[in-house]
């Protein structure tokens, strides 16, 4: 039960009403922490990959390091590349291990959207893998990719539902009025949008944009029947915050690295806790 596709992880959240955290990572620490908390938490938990982050690292490499800590550990863990705007990406991670990509071909037309979100739903069911697609623009930055808050369309439920209907896609991302990165100001979210498009669509329904939403409507979304919701800008935050406050307190003779490193598990661990709990999954496996 331990390394797992997104389908399996997400299985039980609409008829159980939870969502499961999908957290980006930036090295080994936090892929640790992140995984440390659903563990001691009981918790389903989404190990996110962005395309920046696969340049970084490599594919296989991340599979690895993300399939050994899975193994280690009693809990569903899903490894999901997060926003590749490239088919040719999501096929080759598919082909490392990745148990889940996302295809984001939002920016394109409708029918190019549809197009390439088939083809890669094609490629993965013979590996087994799951596929997350995207349908309207979320605002905001995520890995360099920019939609402008006048390009930040809100997702048109019945152009949702045809477009589940085309593709038979695992998960849908759906632009309710969330964006990447911090927020200036409260998001207001369009609760009876998701609602509408919740009753027409069958897959699992995903949030983006999920740092700085206030705990209220995280819970409220769930309640809509949101299944996953992304948390990436915040965790980023942590890490570099961290690395800045240990740099200030430890000697600057000292010369082993986990003594700057080590502190980033414990505080990613305490952030991820505190959204499993939020999100309604911790003892959901």
């Amino acid at each position: 039960m331990s390394y797992v596709n997104l389908k399996e992880v997400l299985r039980n959240t609409k008829n159980q009403k939870f969502a499961v955290g999908a957290f980006n990572f930036n090295g080994y620490e936090d892929v640790q922490g992140i995984v440390n908390a659903a563990s001691h938490l009981n918790a389903p938990i989404i190990v996110a990959a962005s395309m920046s982050v696969v340049r970084y690292f490599g594919l296989k490499q991340i599979v690895g390091l993300v399939r050994g800590i899975a193994e280690a550990v009693d809990i569903p863990v899903c490894l999901h590349l997060d926003h590749s705007t490239s088919v040719d990406l999501c096929k080759e991670a598919i082909v490392a291990g990745f148990g889940s990509v996302m295809i984001d071909a939002s920016a394109k037309s409708y029918e190019d959207n549809i197009h390439d979100t088939v083809e890669v739903v094609q490629f993965a069911r013979k590996y087994g893998a799951s596929v997350e697609a995207e349908i309207g623009h979320v605002g905001g930055v995520e890995d360099n990719i920019v939609v402008s808050k006048e390009d930040a369309l809100l997702t048109n439920p019945s152009d949702a539902q045809k477009f589940y209907e085309a593709t038979k896609v695992d998960a849908l991302a759906v632009a309710i009025g969330t964006a990447h990165g911090f927020y200036k100001k409260e998001p207001k979210i369009d609760f009876e949008r998701l609602q509408t498009i919740r009753n027409l669509v069958p897959c699992h329904l995903v949030l983006h944009g999920g740092t700085g939403v206030p705990d209220k409507d995280f819970k409220r979304c769930v309640d809509c029947g949101m299944s996953k919701i992304n948390v990436g800008t915040e965790l980023k935050k942590v890490y570099t915050d961290t690395i800045r406050n240990q740099c200030a307190v430890v000697s600057r003779q000292e010369i082993d690295p986990k003594k700057l490193t080590k502190q980033v598990k414990t505080n990613i661990e305490d952030a991820v806790m505190k959204k499993i709990i939020t999100f309604g999954s911790d003892d959901k496996i």
